[in-house]
């Protein structure tokens, strides 16, 4: 969530430590983990961490991101596995553009659902029931839809972040997904609202348009015609994609 203007009461939020100073036995897997990871540990801070183990799980919000491309992912998700006997580690990360999407994909590599709760800092609590409830669904089933193109405003004026996903079964309903997450700077609480569309054309429009102010009310996901599916970030939502675009037809879509 787009998180660089101070709310109420601002705190400082932890920074992380992975502890992998003493594995590195395999040197070119160190060196990764350096390059993807840990060259920006100081600028790393912890919204929600679990250990479990040799396993640890982190949901980070990352400090470079607002001075980086504009638009990107401003949270990291990171999976660690520390083999103790041999003195080394295996990792996988992601930068992710929504706090519930960093849950789902965590998650869905093996953490417990209830073991990665969120702090409230620094970004502002849901406003009401029906975001509380798209969160969860983000958060609990997450293999349904893959992320195809995000865009991180943290422009104090109108705070957003507008993400499109796509269906991985072909027959889903709304085979194209929006999802809108607004920040009220004045009651400090966060909407996050879904939208469907038949085409991915269609959902990176409705993003530019509410990128630009001038996007109209999300059109309602279509019943499906038997039992719905749930929405949520499949694993290829890992590979870190462009602002301005992800898939072919999402390049251009914002300047």
């Amino acid at each position: 969530m787009p998180s660089t203007a101070p709310g109420p009461d601002p705190k400082p939020l932890p920074q992380v430590h992975f502890d992998v100073d003493d594995l590195d036995a395999d040197e070119e897997k160190s060196l990764d983990f350096f390059r993807q990871v840990g060259v920006r540990e100081d600028m790393l801070f912890s919204l929600g961490e679990h250990h479990d183990g040799a396993h640890s799980y982190y949901v980070l919000f990352d400090g470079t991101a607002t001075w980086g491309v504009p638009g990107m992912p401003q949270l990291l998700a990171v999976h660690l596995h520390r083999d103790y006997e041999n003195k080394t580690f295996s990792f996988e990360q992601a930068p992710l553009p929504l706090p519930a999407m960093a849950q789902s994909w965590l998650i869905h590599r093996g953490c417990p659902h209830d073991a990665i709760t969120l702090s409230s800092h620094p970004g502002p609590p849901p406003a009401d029931a029906a975001t509380r409830a798209l969160e969860r669904r983000l958060a609990d089933a997450g293999d349904h839809y893959a992320m195809g193109y995000s865009y991180t405003s943290d422009d104090p004026d109108d705070m957003v972040v507008v993400v499109a996903l796509r269906a991985l079964d072909e027959r889903a309903p709304s085979p194209y997904r929006v999802m809108a997450e607004e920040i009220d700077v004045e009651t400090w609480t966060h909407t996050l609202r879904e939208g469907g569309f038949d085409t991915m054309g269609q959902a990176l429009e409705w993003c530019e348009a509410r990128l630009d102010g001038e996007a109209g009310p999300l059109p309602p996901v279509r019943p499906a015609g038997a039992a719905s599916l749930p929405v949520g970030v499949a694993k290829a939502a890992a590979v870190p994609r462009p602002a301005g675009g992800v898939e072919s037809s999402a390049r251009g879509v914002r300047r």
